[in-house]
């Protein structure tokens, strides 16, 4: 398994921070510390920073091209599937599939339909908790909205939770994207909301495991 290369910085300077940590606990107190004490603290730092290294793993998936399907954008749990209306630009009701995704999650995100990327946005805000029903629209995120060959479009939206600080996206608007390729990375806990046409056929339920790029979330409607 790779590691994602929005996760080399903090892997290098988590390392560090560890290393000069027990350093300096080691040099302080080197004649207190007993034999059974030193080793349990190198045990816990070094398990620190392996819990970083594997939260930017990097999953390699077969890529799975349906245009009939909206496939899930992240790993995680379903928490919301509910109509919505979206007044950033659809202004439209909506079918909203809202993943959460814990800490120990992959935060990988993937495009969960192909086509063209018509609108994308960037919004500072806020860091509720990510299950927050306001954190749709009050924490920092992102909004990316890909219009089909058929001319359906579907509006994806990456959001920072509590401890998330920083959203990685990789589209910009006028381009061609591939469905489940990848879109970004959100690091240290979040959510991913999805909303398709509000006649689409739901496939999950609340409460639901997925996986980015392999799970089927809905089923388009056929286009008249």
């Amino acid at each position: 398994m790779r590691i994602n290369k929005e996760g080399y910085k903090i892997i290098f300077v988590s390392l560090v921070v560890c290393a000069l940590i027990w350093g300096s606990f080691y040099a302080l107190w080197i004649c207190r510390w007993q034999t059974t004490f030193i080793w349990t603290s190198v045990i816990f730092f070094m398990a620190l920073w392996l819990f970083v290294v594997a939260f930017f793993r990097e999953p390699r998936r077969v890529r799975i091209h349906d245009n009939d399907l909206v496939f899930a954008p992240c790993d995680g749990r379903v928490v919301v599937t509910e109509r919505v209306r979206d007044d950033e630009y659809l202004h439209e009701e909506m079918l909203q599939i809202s993943i959460f995704m814990s800490i120990t999650n992959v935060h990988m995100n993937w495009v969960p339909v192909a086509g063209e990327v018509e609108y994308f946005k960037y919004h500072p805000g806020r860091f509720l908790v990510a299950w927050h029903p306001k954190s749709s629209t009050e924490n920092e995120r992102t909004t990316t909205v890909v219009r089909m060959a058929s001319g359906q479009k579907v509006l994806f939206r990456q959001i920072a939770g509590l401890i998330a600080r920083r959203i990685v996206s990789y589209m910009k608007e006028g381009h061609a994207v591939e469905q489940n390729s990848v879109c970004g990375f959100i690091k240290f806990g979040s959510r991913v909301d999805v909303l398709i046409p509000k006649n689409s056929e739901l496939l999950v339920e609340i409460g639901d495991a997925t996986v980015g790029s392999q799970t089927p979330i809905a089923r388009l409607p056929k286009k008249a």
